[in-house]
């Protein structure tokens, strides 16, 4: 549980570079470590990308290929020049004595960094996900130690990164482990599908509590009033009519991209010939 320091948000690419580093890891390496980029905001640290850094260590050395982390981080700066350092990763599920020296390094590259540990080894039958900031402690002037402090882990997401995530969900109940993507029209119809189950679900909930079966929560009123009040007043006949219009747009430029396709594949074979 977070007791201090800002939120720390992170988007699914990141998880799933991580998880890939560590399937890729050295043979006999017990975990890898990278670095944290995204941008810092006034009470939020947005995780965004990260990148591996090649490191050894052992029970009493740890050696991480700094001159690799800084051409790393140049290369992303021509990319996505508005992301920064904000910290660094490590797989596994505890913090070892080595992490306090690499966060020693991270902490000359960013002002009060992160760690984020990542337990792949899933010791608790699940996939933990930790963020900490560190903060000395001791008596000044003399022996100092750290303390690393937890802080209060979101997961976002962009709406392309939703997609993707969806198809990971859908994977899972998959017997083969493989799923391909779904049409537009296909994703426009289950979004409309899980819309109307929502819908179902508070309208039940509203049912109840004027029957008196559940007691009314005034915080699901206030929401509920907000969400009737960000509803446009729009007759049913308009709304069918728009819905139809975009409908045959989607359409349209779905079969252009067809045609496209197909008239870009005849040339290939007419060129080879």
């Amino acid at each position: 549980m977070a007791v201090y320091g800002p939120v720390v948000k992170i988007h699914p690419v990141v998880l799933a570079s991580i998880v890939d580093s560590y399937e890729r890891r050295n043979e006999g390496a017990s975990r890898v470590i990278g670095t944290l980029l995204g941008t810092i905001e006034k009470h939020s640290v947005e995780v965004t990308n990260c990148f591996s850094v090649p490191h050894n260590e052992s029970e009493d050395e740890v050696a991480v290929d700094m001159e690799f982390a800084k051409n790393m981080y140049e290369l992303h700066k021509k990319v996505s020049p508005s992301e920064v350092i904000i910290g660094w990763y490590a797989t596994g599920f505890d913090i070892t004595e080595h992490s306090v020296l690499i966060h020693e390094y991270y902490s000359r590259e960013a002002s009060n960094p992160i760690h984020l540990t990542v337990d792949t080894a899933l010791q608790s039958n699940k996939m933990n996900i930790r963020a900490y900031v560190s903060s000395q402690m001791g008596v000044p002037g003399k022996t100092v130690g750290v303390m690393f402090t937890p802080l209060t882990v979101k997961y976002i997401y962009y709406d392309t990164e939703r997609i993707g995530v969806d198809l990971l969900q859908r994977t899972r109940a998959s017997p083969n482990r493989t799923n391909g993507l779904t049409t537009d029209l296909a994703q426009v119809g289950g979004a409309a599908g899980r819309v109307q189950e929502m819908l179902s679900t508070v309208l039940a909930y509203i049912e109840d509590v004027l029957s008196g079966k559940v007691t009314a929560d005034n915080s699901v009123g206030r929401y509920l009033m907000d969400l009737v009040n960000k509803v446009p007043k729009i007759s049913a006949e308009d709304f069918e009519s728009m819905l139809n219009s975009n409908i045959n747009d989607l359409l349209m430029v779905t079969y252009l991209a067809n045609l496209t396709q197909a008239q870009i594949g005849l040339n290939e074979k007419l060129v080879v010939l």
